[in-house]
């Protein structure tokens, strides 16, 4: 069966977990993409026995399927549409004016602090990377796309979609395009409107909560100030108590579905107060270094850390965190993992 995002696992190739961001390892890391495509469409060739339906999985988990190929000059000409219609001003468009430098000072009151830490001991030792980030607008927080591409299977590193997109601060995200279901609304613009699972709305006024995707629609939460929307899960924390039932909870329906059940790597997102976030990537599978958490530490870790909502992420091998030029924690597989999307702030040249 082919495995989900969250445990999609990759032999081929580690790389070093510390990786500074720049384009001179990015033949190699399409040459190692190519390798994984062809191992992986053998493999379900052989596990789904027959041509037409080994055919039919690597087009549907494998082959990239590009609904916008310039999501910069898309997202522009929906914030140009979405200034004219109301005041002639855009917001989308004036979080790109004054960057935030390369080591994390602030643009206006955003601030990031990284901080890692270590519990436990031997092959009980769990070892996480924590953001705190203070946002001066909540619009500070963007959302970028593998290759400025929207579609699925579409994939680049962590690293790599962070320094295209001059971050200083980066996690994986939702990993939305290993699926064709869920709202995704990113930095303002809806891109998919197919309610399927428990998401998270940032809005442009600094609020943050979870919600029912098939309960409303992706236009009427534009429409309501929702700036990023997030499509994986479970809810971790709510009002600040564990969610119950999260040991139990499905993201997909399709192949791989209980990969995020058990002891895992993993990256989650937290709201402590208004402008006011956590996240943590949690490194696993590494027993003496990090054994990874179940869903069930990950909202006590959270809720420990004072996060009055907080989320689930796309885990497993996709866990990274970026800051400052290179990843700080390090990835289950020995190295960076192709992902569809991350989260970021941006920040100025080096």
């Amino acid at each position: 069966m082919t495995p989900a995002p969250d445990d999609r696992r990759d032999p081929v190739d580690p790389q070093p977990a510390q990786q500074e961001a720049g384009p001179g390892s990015r033949k190699a890391d399409r040459v190692r993409v190519r390798r994984r495509g062809i191992i992986l469409a053998a493999s379900l060739a052989v596990l789904l026995g027959t041509t037409g339906t080994a055919a039919w999985a690597a087009d549907r988990y494998l082959a990239p399927h590009v609904e916008v190929a310039d999501v910069s000059e898309y997202e522009a000409q929906q914030s140009a549409s979405g200034a004219d219609a109301d005041t002639g001003s855009s917001d989308a468009a004036a979080t790109t004016e004054e960057p935030l430098s390369a080591d994390g000072s602030a643009r206006g009151d955003t601030a990031i602090t990284v901080e890692q830490r270590t519990v436990g001991s031997g092959d009980d030792t769990v070892a996480y990377t924590v953001a705190d980030v203070v946002l001066g607008d909540a619009t500070d927080l963007r959302s970028a796309f593998a290759n400025d591409q929207f579609g699925t299977n579409i994939v680049e590193q962590t690293s790599e979609i962070a320094a295209e997109n001059g971050a200083v601060f980066a996690v994986n995200g939702d990993y939305y395009g290993f699926r064709d279901t869920g709202i995704v609304i990113r930095n303002g613009v809806a891109y998919r409107d197919e309610g399927a699972r428990e998401g998270l709305a940032f809005r442009r006024d600094g609020s943050v909560e979870l919600y029912d995707e098939t309960e409303t629609s992706a236009d009427a939460l534009v429409a309501d100030g929702v700036w990023n929307t997030l499509s994986f899960g479970p809810g971790l924390v709510e009002g600040g108590e564990i969610v119950a039932g999260i040991e139990d909870a499905e993201v997909d329906t399709n192949f791989g579905n209980h990969s995020i059940q058990g002891e895992q790597p993993r990256t989650a997102v937290g709201v402590i107060d208004e402008n006011h976030l956590v996240f943590v990537v949690v490194d696993g599978r590494d027993p003496g270094y990090s054994r990874g958490v179940t869903m069930t530490e990950l909202a006590e870790i959270m809720r420990d850390l004072g996060a009055d909502t907080a989320y689930n992420l796309d885990g497993g091998g996709s866990s990274t965190m970026y800051y400052d030029g290179a990843v700080v924690n390090r990835p289950s597989n020995g190295g960076e993992r192709g992902t569809s999307d991350i989260l970021y702030i941006a920040g100025g040249a080096s």
